[in-house]
């Protein structure tokens, strides 16, 4: 039905989603991003942020309506296609979830590994997508010994790692100062002018101001606020 909205790469149309009859996280949302956009998804705690993404992710259905990425409704793809669907969407959460035993490079490798890549293009692939994200010195280097920042920039690689069209930044800046934060807008901004569509949830009103991208609010599960060039705003 959607095949004819080539411009578009995610649609959410009357989704609501209810974890019980008495919370309800999304009601009733209608959205379109369309590709290469950058989105900030900004609301108070409870808004249904995390939510919504999920739900991009298919790690969660919806209770009504659905969800389409690039035209097709995530509720046709079988569980056994779903790995390869989420290999077009990379995540980015605030806790960087590294493996602590593993060096930079072999946390980028893992996500290649998992998914049964050959030796030889994950050799080319991850000193590429280190030096994307200006880490090309720390390949040998253990979580432990990087910096907050450091940290998340790996986090990044790891979501890049399969050239995904999408990525999926659940406050990635919620534990970094304000520097540090400064500089994973940059990345995000970075990725997003290669042709990557990035949707940010962000308390962070100075990294969603610097944006000056597309903002959209929620609260109580509903859109209240869409604009173009927008800023951090509540209810």
């Amino acid at each position: 039905m959607y095949n004819n909205f080539v411009m578009e790469i995610i649609r959410l149309e009357q989704v609501t989603k209810a974890y019980r009859k008495d919370f309800i996280a999304l009601n009733e949302i209608n959205l379109v991003i369309e590709k290469g956009e950058f989105v900030s998804i900004v609301g108070p705690s409870g808004a249904g942020k995390s939510t919504l993404l999920k739900l991009i992710y298919a790690e969660e259905a919806p209770t009504n309506g659905t969800v389409y990425f690039e035209g097709v409704p995530l509720d046709s793809i079988s569980r056994r296609n779903l790995p390869f669907y989420r290999r077009k969407i990379g995540t980015v959460f605030q806790d960087s979830k590294l493996l602590p035993n593993k060096t930079v490079f072999e946390n980028v490798a893992y996500a290649l590994e998992m998914s049964g890549a050959p030796n030889e293009q994950i050799k080319e692939d991850v000193p590429q997508i280190l030096a994307i994200v200006g880490l090309e010195s720390k390949t040998d280097t253990f979580p432990s010994e990087l910096s907050g920042g450091e940290q998340q920039k790996v986090a990044m690689a790891r979501a890049l790692v399969h050239k995904p069209k999408v990525i999926l930044a659940d406050e990635p800046t919620g534990n970094l100062d304000p520097t540090a934060s400064l500089e994973i807008l940059k990345l995000l901004l970075g990725i997003n002018k290669l042709g990557a569509t990035i949707i940010l949830a962000s308390h962070d009103k100075e990294i969603v101001d610097r944006a000056r991208k597309r903002v959209i609010v929620l609260d109580g599960g509903r859109i209240v606020r869409d604009e173009a060039n927008g800023k951090y705003k509540t209810v």
